[in-house]
């Protein structure tokens, strides 16, 4: 099923192609005669790396490090990008190197059979993750990246112009983004990613051409062909994407249509493989490197064309397949990611596919405009007994726009995905101290059927001002960055204190021996920034005193 693949009855929908296939055979077999494959290489370790977890601006972009930092999220050696002279070795043994993965320590290689024998000879490598599927194996050369930029700071602007969403209004109402909107929440300053099969004709399509004309697209990569460009590829990306970003008056808005977007083709429309969730992976890792705040992909894993790999319902436990492993890395680096439940309802399979099944995702089930269940939407619950799918909203009816530019109607829970992705954008921006795991779960309680979840639509159709509600339960602390050094200064956010509270901070060395002390008053988002204190680099432990509430955290000084 791979993309949520594809949705139900959906105008845009490709179908395979039996010819394409055969190229991509013929495309495997070198000039020696041997057939070539994919194979997912796993390695022991990172030993000897030059990369360190104390010069992370090595590999993650400001932008990716700040979301890290306000949300205290430690960089990890999991975070180390692939030892280079590992990667030099296998590409020694005669296999060609397509691309490595950080957060499982992989390589992504093409080889023949002889040669990947060779590749597990050597010493520091583990085995395969894979290695049956035939992929497509059309390489052309890499280029370098677009440019990418901040996607600005957060902004709730002034008077607020109505929107004429014309037939896009009911599934833009029916999860309250209409609200947020209102407020002055449609995205500014936040960045999606969208992982899909390709994004035909987006850069010509009046209905995105704001997003184009404002320079809101800060990346572009193709995973399947190894190139930049994602524009002369498969549709149905584009349709996910006009349900965020689309700003065509009286006829298709967006539900974060002033959001900027990192565009990601990672599934191949002709083929159904475990390459594809190699390709998530590394979307994902990719996503995470630019600074991404949500993933939105509506793409699922149930069954392969090789017949030997495919999934059953008891791998859907949120452990097993490789893109629910990856989708749940992401969440813990600190994204939203949002993905589409899938489209077997009525099938012979009936239940979720992966990616949804991570348990810290947001996998969206489809609902009529009348809030029903969409008889093709996938049921719940995961493998394990979790509540699955976690929200659910339009994927019946879903207004989407065309490759030709016309504005049509589509069904799939691949629809519902992106206006939830939306959404979780928009009420971010709306509360940018609250976590990613904060805004996940502010989104489940807002559920419609928050008190009584089920397998058809889990916690129920989420609602903007409800979410906000939920977010008034979190009492927020944080400090960032964390590590902190002389040229990035610890600050502090207290977000449950009411304004005006006096609150006294100290900082102690690991011995106990008070280092700063000071006092302050609550007025301001940001409570206080640490001086410079000549600290010496290593842990320290702040200490915050307000009232009855007192709070003890770690902080490191590089």
């Amino acid at each position: 099923m791979a993309f949520d693949k594809y949705t139900a009855s959906t105008p845009m929908v490709r179908n395979k192609v039996s010819w394409l296939v055969m190229l991509m055979v013929l495309a495997h077999v070198s000039a020696f005669g041997q057939t070539t494959r994919k194979f997912l290489v796993l390695l022991r370790d990172k030993s000897n790396t030059p990369y360190s977890v104390n010069r992370p601006e090595q590999f993650l972009s400001q932008r990716s490090l700040l979301r890290r930092q306000k949300q205290n999220i430690a960089i990890q050696e999991r975070d180390l990008p692939v030892n280079p002279t590992y990667v030099a070795q296998i590409r020694q043994a005669g296999a060609k190197i397509w691309f490595t993965s950080r957060w499982l320590n992989a390589v992504l290689v093409e080889a023949s059979d002889s040669t990947i024998a060779r590749v597990q000879t050597l010493s520091f490598v583990q085995g395969l993750e894979f290695g049956r599927s035939l992929a497509n194996a059309r390489v052309s050369t890499t280029t370098p990246l677009n440019a990418t930029s901040e996607a600005g700071s957060y902004a709730k602007f002034g008077d607020f112009q109505p929107i004429n969403y014309g037939n896009s209004a009911l599934q833009v109402t029916q999860i309250g983004a209409d609200v947020m909107h209102q407020q002055g929440y449609r995205g500014e300053g936040m960045l999606i990613g969208v992982l899909d099969a390709g994004f035909l004709n987006a850069n010509r399509v009046g209905f995105l051409k704001p997003l184009f004309n404002e320079n809101r697209i800060v990346a572009t990569y193709d995973f399947v062909n190894k190139e930049t460009s994602v524009y002369e590829d498969d549709s149905h990306g584009l349709s996910c994407l006009s349900a965020i970003a689309a700003a065509a008056d009286n006829q298709l808005y967006g539900t974060a249509f002033k959001a900027s977007f990192v565009l990601l083709r990672t599934e191949d429309a002709g083929s159904e493989s475990r390459i594809e969730e190699a390709n998530w992976l590394f979307g994902a890792e990719f996503a995470d490197s630019v600074g991404v705040d949500v993933i939105s992909s509506s793409l699922g894993y149930t069954q392969f064309d090789d017949g030997i790999s495919s999934y059953t319902y008891q791998n859907m436990d949120g452990k097993t397949a490789l893109s629910t492993r990856a989708a749940q890395i992401a969440t813990e680096t600190g994204m939203v990611v949002v993905v589409a439940a899938g489209n077997e309802g009525n099938g012979s399979w009936r239940y979720l596919s992966a990616p949804s099944d991570a348990a810290s995702v947001l996998a969206i089930g489809a609902v009529t405009q009348v809030g029903q269940r969409a008889s093709f939407s996938s049921f719940g619950p995961s493998a394990d007994g979790r509540v699955k799918p976690d929200l659910a909203a339009r994927g019946q009816g879903t207004v989407i726009g065309s490759p030709g530019g016309q504005i049509l109607m589509g069904n799939g829970t691949s629809f519902a995905t992106p206006l939830v992705a939306g959404l979780a954008a928009g009420f971010w921006q709306a509360h940018p101290d609250l976590t990613a795991g904060q805004v996940t779960e502010s989104l489940r309680r807002s559920g419609s059927q928050y008190a009584t979840p089920d397998s058809e639509l889990g916690y129920g159709i989420p609602n903007f001002a409800q979410a906000s509600v939920a977010a008034e339960s979190f009492n927020q602390l944080l400090l960032f960055p964390n590590p902190f050094n002389d040229t990035q200064s610890l600050a502090v956010r207290w977000g449950e204190l009411a304004p005006n509270t006096p609150v006294d901070a100290t900082l102690a060395d690991m011995a106990g021996r008070i280092v700063w002390r000071n006092q302050y008053t609550k007025n301001e988002t940001t409570l206080f920034v640490l001086p410079k204190l000549n600290l010496s680099a290593g842990m320290y432990f702040m200490t915050l005193v307000a009232g009855d509430k007192k709070r003890t955290l770690k902080v490191v000084k590089q």
